[in-house]
């Protein structure tokens, strides 16, 4: 997941990064938390099933994965002389997507921390809610410091790493779609 930040944040700012670390990972978290109390609803009200989250997700990812792959930037990492003078929130905006969604607070994620929460009451979902807490602040810690790993490796062996996680990411959003579809079809 680290390399994952690294090849999104690449050419960032230290400052930036930071924020994309922090902006997504608080997005993730209050995602987690609105799906653990009203998931279920959620689901239910707009005739969402998992497998057909899953599908997206696993689309979603896997093209992000397929550019990553072929070293190509998407315009929230490379802006259009058009984003110029929106600069800073366009290379933000990568915390929301992918970062946050589909890939931290994803399908499996999301699914998990739903099932955690519904196996009980009020204590379940606090131990829910918590768990979660620590996991986006150890992740934080490791995005942030992940940058020296950049100094280390410098540009060339970051394009490598980029180019192995988008093939790595591209793998994982196929599984999201495979396990969409078996569960569209078996559930």
């Amino acid at each position: 997941m680290v390399w994952l930040f690294l090849g999104l944040t690449a050419g960032d700012s230290p400052g930036v990064t930071r924020q994309v670390a922090r902006n997504a990972l608080l997005l993730t978290f209050a995602l987690i938390v609105i799906f653990c109390v009203l998931g279920r609803f959620i689901f239910e009200m707009f005739g969402i099933t998992l497998p057909a989250f899953r599908i997206t997700g696993g689309i979603l990812v896997a093209l992000i994965g397929y550019n990553m792959l072929h070293g190509e930037q998407s315009k929230v990492q490379n802006p259009t002389a058009e984003d110029a003078s929106d600069t800073l929130q366009t290379q933000l905006s990568v915390a929301v997507s992918p970062l946050a969604v589909p890939i931290l607070a994803g399908p499996g994620t999301i699914a998990t921390a739903m099932n955690f929460a519904a196996a009980g009451g009020d204590y379940e979902l606090a131990i829910t809610a918590l768990a979660f807490a620590v996991l986006c602040v150890i992740t934080y810690f490791c995005f942030v410091f992940g940058q020296g790993m950049v100094r280390f490796l410098g540009q060339s062996g970051l394009n490598v790493v980029t180019r192995m996680m988008g093939l790595i990411l591209a793998v994982i959003g196929v599984q999201m779609l495979i396990e969409g579809i078996k569960g569209a079809f078996i559930g």
